[in-house]
């Protein structure tokens, strides 16, 4: 059975992470985060746990003090050492890139 992942706004992602918005956006503009998908409509950003967890590792990285150049080199590097997954199509994906489909809202 497939799982469903948890999707959220980016003002949802700010407030359970503990960035500010502004802060998700400059991560955003560096390549550290990555969102999942738009909405077509409202053209709203789409965020799951991945960013999540992608931005509390950021945080406990920015604690021991690492430039940001740094943790994109970190964060680029452990990327590139995940396992990557087939899906039905046959291509080689990692995990995170297999999720960067739009997602869309139904109206």
């Amino acid at each position: 059975m497939a799982t469903v992942a948890n999707i959220y706004l980016i003002k949802d992602l700010s407030r359970l992470s503990g960035h500010s918005i502004h802060t998700v956006k400059f991560y955003l503009k560096l390549g550290l985060i990555h969102e999942v998908g738009r909405s077509p409509q409202t053209h709203f950003r789409y965020f799951d746990d991945t960013t999540l967890a992608a931005l509390a590792q950021i945080r406990a990285l920015r604690k021991e003090r690492k430039s940001l150049a740094e943790i994109q080199q970190l964060l680029a590097s452990r990327e590139d050492s995940r396992p990557k997954t087939q899906d039905t199509r046959g291509d080689t994906r990692s995990p995170v890139s297999s999720l960067q489909s739009p997602v869309s809202v139904a109206a």
